[in-house]
């Protein structure tokens, strides 16, 4: 595996990273989740590294083999004459370079223990000859024709043998692992610790996916994570929320140098997460969606953990798994926890100045006109002087951005697959 350089030339520069994404071929997504698609948002959000998702789906890795070329060590480029076409409708202020690493995530659905157990991993490789691999290898186990995530009856620590055994340069990282259903820590079908899925295999994972309900300082509160790195990335089903959780990392693009920067926490590799305040993710609290209840923990142990409405069991959510595993105080910061900023998506905020919803042409075209003032919208919302997008927006936008960065906010927690809402301007 490429070692690091530890010059401080090698760390001049920072990028960002969403290396858990989806394809078209995945159930319930964009058909604009196409290579170019994907392409074009990475510009316009302000991320240099994008997961392909789905390299176990035939047609989808038939089309990486096609159209990408390679462009850093482990990282491909889309053609010079595709990424040349997606690149006409992205403003000059937010041009710039977009690798891609190939990545996939399985749903395991197995037993162990006599337990049903249904977790999620996303798996990263450093070239196509590899994942050619590893394909013929789940090929043989399972489905992987019918959806761009295959569910497969495969153990994780199975599957990290399958990874290793293609490449030891392949990687694992348990996707979401605090989300009910389909989660390493999960409350239905997880596990309460990393060892008790891995077992002897466990110094093999070196990072966690913290999930779109969770976030790296609830995540502090469990010791036995300290050991692993923490990661944050998008998980999406359209590329208009690439971004909405992504990872910093110094240097030049580098797929070795990234997960070699986490297997070890180098701060002089890893700048951390950007995250979804996790009231925004749509597991955090506990309730009840068909009964438009939801609740505390502390409230969900003073009802026995069954909705008041109708007496069915409760969806405990991530928040109320967290504390099931704590073993540390609220706000406790590991010495080796790696920086966490939250944000809101731009056009969240660009809507509630507004008063309109994010999608509607009113909060588009002022996006529109931002991104091609100010450039790439997490470089709106994380580093651009707010006097200097204060020009170029809605009135009420300079207040909501100084807002969002002293994280000023009101939140309401998603529950039961309702997404939370976070809001600035009646905090």
């Amino acid at each position: 595996m490429n070692t690091i350089d530890p010059t401080p030339a090698r760390f001049a520069r920072s990028y960002r990273a969403d290396l858990h994404i989806h394809s078209r071929y995945s159930r319930a997504t964009s058909p604009a989740c196409t290579l170019e698609g994907l392409h074009h948002w990475a510009q316009l959000k302000g991320v240099a590294v994008v997961g392909t998702g789905d390299f176990t789906h035939p047609a989808w890795f038939a089309e990486l083999k096609k159209k990408l070329v390679p462009s850093a060590p482990g990282l491909y480029q889309l053609r010079p004459r595709a990424a040349a076409a997606a690149n006409v409708a992205v403003p000059a202020a937010c041009r710039a370079a977009v690798h891609f690493a190939l990545t996939a995530e399985i749903s395991s659905i197995y037993k162990r223990d006599g337990r049903v157990r249904k977790i999620h991993s996303l798996v990263l490789a450093p070239d196509l000859e590899s994942v050619a691999r590893i394909n013929r290898r789940l090929a043989a186990i399972g489905n992987i024709h019918s959806d761009g995530r295959p569910i497969l009856g495969l153990d994780p620590r199975d599957l990290l043998d399958i990874l290793l055994e293609a490449n030891p340069a392949c990687a694992l990282i348990p996707a979401h692992i605090w989300t009910p259903w389909f989660a390493l820590l999960g409350s239905k079908s997880g596990f309460d610790g990393l060892e008790a899925c891995f077992g002897d295999r466990t110094d093999a994972i070196f990072a966690v996916e913290t999930g779109l309900s969770s976030d790296p300082p609830m995540n502090g509160r469990v010791s036995s994570l300290d050991a692993v790195a923490l990661v944050s990335n998008s998980d999406l089903h359209s590329p208009a929320n690439l971004g909405r959780n992504a990872n910093l990392f110094f240097g030049a693009p580098d797929y070795f140098v990234m997960l070699n920067g986490l297997r070890h926490k180098n701060p002089a590799v890893c700048g951390g997460t950007i995250d979804l305040f996790p009231e925004a993710g749509k597991y955090h609290l506990d309730g009840h969606r068909a009964c438009d209840f939801c609740c505390t923990p502390d409230e969900s142990r003073h009802l026995g953990d069954r909705c008041p409405r109708c007496g069915e069991p409760l969806v405990l959510g991530v928040l109320h798994r967290v504390l099931a595993l704590a073993d540390r105080p609220e706000g406790f910061r590991p010495p080796s926890a790696l920086p966490c900023t939250h944000i809101i998506p731009l056009p969240e905020l660009l809507g509630e100045g507004l008063d309109a919803g994010p999608n509607t042409k009113k909060v588009q075209q002022a996006y529109q006109r931002l991104l091609s003032a100010c450039g790439p919208e997490l470089d709106i919302l994380l580093n651009v002087p707010v006097t200097q997008v204060e020009p170029h927006g809605p009135p009420r936008l300079a207040e909501a951005l100084r807002r969002l960065r002293a994280e000023q906010v009101r939140r309401q927690g998603g529950y039961d697959g309702l997404y939370g809402t976070i809001t600035v301007l009646d905090a």
